[in-house]
């Protein structure tokens, strides 16, 4: 296993963007603002050593980094906040960002993607800033990124502050930044950078003196590991979730080759809306894909749509970990989903607004109920939670943190939380910097407690998920042994 002291630093500089911005100070929102006490987010990228030399790399990604700098200006500047009214603005000033070289040419791609086992910890030394809180970019670069070289491959990762971007604004930097690399003369999705949003506020986030601490404890012992579900586990998760049991039979003798499971999965999308059609089961057995599918829609609640993939992994995820913390029945356990708040919104915004545009999802049971019941009434406590998240609830979370203005508080107070980040649905595959797609995709250490999970999209896309779940090694151990999670994990492609 590669040890924590693993990497070399080799340079640093700062890029600036090629041209002089003209955009005016851009105002924290009340989706940025309780970001400023998180750590800045932390994702990277695994990739083979492209076809020339690694000074040929580095100038090429010094200079894509100022041009996407272009497109990206708030992301140069820095925070200030205006002594008479109290509001943290954006100053979109040409300060630049961090721009790291490292080496870690003892390490291979094959040691630090094997199965079966722990993230490696030397993934954390593969990004620049040591956890800073959001709060230090009135001080710091609000981006940088680190550029490791290993044996045989390269790792870029790159460092966002968090109350700038969202995950969704993240990844459209960081794929914008592996366009221009690659070639592009013209970047495909400009930002918004519009403040016109419901998310725009009066409202004043006071802060103590030196600004906001970090909410979590950050030096208990932690275990991370990487669990893929294949597109066909999480079809039968689903399945399972809208009480279609008899189509968990699919892959042992109801459908007849890969195509028709392939059609199915198609067919078992998020878009019914209603249930018609008979139970299609003849002779308790599946015998055509639409039989399949007249289950699945009989089972599905009248007038709301089905329980998503998603939903369903969450649930068994929800389920595993509170049966792997050994709590009291009595105790409320939480799961908590963040939301993309841009297309729940009447009018919706534009799809690549840049800045958080997020809610956080409680969902709230007792121990015992989410043990004692089975996996469709959890996952549908999570299914209704997100339906419901639509423009009134969504304004009336803007309205209600107006009231009360508060940082979010992130972490796992009562050892029985759990916080899903992250999405299967960011593209986070879609970076070719030149040479082809990534191997794998890591994060750093940024905002990592017990029970903080981030779902990637599986590299083999269709639908297939990576969950980066972080928990203390107790917990680990005994969901290792689950027999009822551990049965739809399967190895990576």
């Amino acid at each position: 296993m590669p040890s924590s002291s693993s990497v070399t630093l080799v340079s640093k500089c700062t890029i600036y963007p090629e041209q002089k911005s003209d955009m005016k100070p851009l105002k924290l929102s009340v989706s940025d603002l309780p970001m400023l006490s998180c750590q800045y987010i932390q994702k990277g990228v695994l990739l083979t050593r492209p076809p020339y030399s690694i000074d040929q790399l580095l100038c090429s990604l010094k200079h894509s980094l100022s041009l996407t700098l272009n497109h990206f200006p708030a992301l140069a500047g820095r925070f200030f906040t205006d002594p008479d009214d109290a509001h943290v603005y954006i100053v979109c000033n040409d300060q630049g960002v961090d721009f790291v070289q490292a080496k870690a040419k003892h390490l291979s791609i094959h040691t630090l993607l094997l199965p079966d086992l722990d993230v490696p910890v030397c993934f954390k030394e593969f990004f620049a800033f040591d956890r800073p809180l959001s709060y230090l970019g009135h001080f710091k670069p609000l981006a940088a990124v680190q550029v490791t070289e290993l044996n045989d491959g390269v790792f870029i990762g790159c460092t966002v502050n968090h109350a700038v971007a969202d995950g969704t604004s993240f990844w459209h930097f960081f794929n914008t930044f592996a366009e221009i690399c690659s070639g592009a003369k013209k970047i495909s999705k400009a930002p918004d950078f519009h403040r016109d949003t419901v998310f725009n506020s009066p409202a004043v986030l006071r802060f103590p003196p030196g600004g906001p601490k970090v909410t979590f404890t950050g030096d208990k012992p932690l275990r991370e590991r990487i669990f893929h579900f294949s597109k066909e586990a999480i079809l039968k998760l689903k399945l399972r979730a809208n009480n279609c049991n008899q189509l968990q039979k699919v892959t042992n003798n109801g459908l007849a080759d890969q195509s028709a499971v392939e059609i199915l999965g198609k067919q078992c999308n998020d878009s019914w809306k209603t249930v018609n059609g008979g139970n299609g089961v003849s002779n308790g057995k599946i015998t055509s894909v639409l039989e399949g599918i007249h289950i699945l829609k009989k089972n599905v609640a009248k007038g709301t749509a089905e329980i998503s993939s998603f939903q369903s992994l969450s649930a068994q995820l929800w389920r595993a970990v509170t049966r792997a913390r050994r709590l009291e029945a009595s105790k409320a356990t939480t799961f908590r989903m963040a939301v993309n708040c841009r297309h729940r919104l009447e009018p919706r915004m534009d799809p690549y607004y840049f800045g958080n545009a997020i809610q956080s999802i409680p969902t709230i049971a007792t121990v015992g109920e989410v043990l004692s019941r089975d996996l469709r009434w959890c996952a549908d406590l999570l299914h209704r939670n997100v339906v419901a998240h639509e423009d009134a609830t969504v304004r009336r979370g803007v309205a209600d943190w107006e009231r009360a203005p508060r940082l979010f508080p992130l972490g796992n107070f009562d050892g029985a939380s759990i916080t899903m980040g992250s999405s299967p649905r960011f593209p986070m595959y879609d970076n070719d910097f030149g040479w082809g797609r990534p191997l794998a995709v890591r994060s750093g250490a940024a905002n990592k407690f017990d029970g903080k999970i981030s779902a990637f999209p599986g590299r083999e896309g269709n639908g297939s998920v990576d969950l980066e779940v972080v928990l203390a090694p107790e917990t680990m151990a005994e969901l290792e042994t689950d027999s009822e999670f551990m049965q739809y994990v399967s190895a990576s492609v």
